[in-house]
């Protein structure tokens, strides 16, 4: 059985005001003596879905700089983006250190 609903107020009444948006994170990758620039190049293209001039010029970025941003990204999605980096790395035997930030 359903209900009738009232038309005196809006749909819009319901819904709170007082949302918020969700915070961003930037996920940074960090220069080390150890990673190759290769293997970077790859992370970006599989984990961040970089094309490969992109992740080259990323990867340019931390190897000169000592860090560089990857992508920026929801709490959720910039934590789990760190967890495969770091499993990738680990996979292969490099200490590639990957963090993220609050924009």
């Amino acid at each position: 059985m359903s209900e009738k609903f009232s038309s005196d107020f809006e749909l819009a009444d319901l819904v709170e005001d007082n949302i918020e948006e969700p915070k961003y994170y930037k996920v940074l990758l960090h220069n080390d003596d150890y990673t190759t620039m290769d293997f970077v190049v790859e992370v970006l293209q599989k984990i961040f879905h970089k094309d490969k001039a992109e992740a080259y010029a990323i990867m340019m970025k931390v190897h000169t700089e000592g860090i560089g941003v990857c992508g920026i990204y929801p709490l959720e999605i910039a934590e789990t983006k760190v967890f495969l980096v770091k499993q990738m790395a680990r996979s292969r035997g490099f200490p590639l250190k990957c963090t993220l930030e609050e924009v």
